[in-house]
């Protein structure tokens, strides 16, 4: 968070499409994966073939039905609060997935308004598929 640096080790560095991030729990050693991001312009793909740019429908199919946000912040991001029991709640090996989803940049400031602050969403609200929200980042936790 505001601009903070965590260790962690990333391959392919220097390839914004082969980009990825690993979090260790153990950094000394790089051992005991607590986190994989997915961020950027990568093209990894996470449990159940989730990738970056996908669409809250596409989301919802694969979840098996509507999912829980944060509300968006002032950089047009929120974070995925909640599967609401779907398929994306309980994937196998006990890993987690979560991430941000960000509205497209062209919305209007009245339409990003509705959907800004405290407050939580459902990924069906009218208002939200309105702004072409789409998948920003994946987080893989163990």
């Amino acid at each position: 968070p505001d601009g903070s640096r965590i260790k962690a080790s990333v391959l392919y560095p220097n390839d914004p499409k082969r980009r990825l991030e690993v979090l260790w729990n153990n950094d000394a050693a790089r051992s005991d994966t607590s986190v994989i991001a997915i961020n950027g312009q990568s093209q990894w793909s996470a449990p159940k073939g989730l990738k970056l740019g996908m669409t809250l429908t596409a989301l919802e199919k694969i979840n098996g039905r509507p999912f829980k946000l944060s509300g968006f912040g002032p950089d047009g991001t929120a974070s995925i609060a909640g599967w609401e029991g779907g398929a994306l709640a309980s994937l196998p090996g006990g890993c987690k997935v979560g991430g941000r989803i960000a509205i497209d940049a062209k919305a209007s400031a009245e339409a990003r308004a509705a959907v800004e602050g405290d407050k939580e969403l459902m990924s069906n609200d009218a208002g939200l598929k309105a702004l072409k929200a789409t998948v920003g980042e994946l987080l893989i936790g163990y």
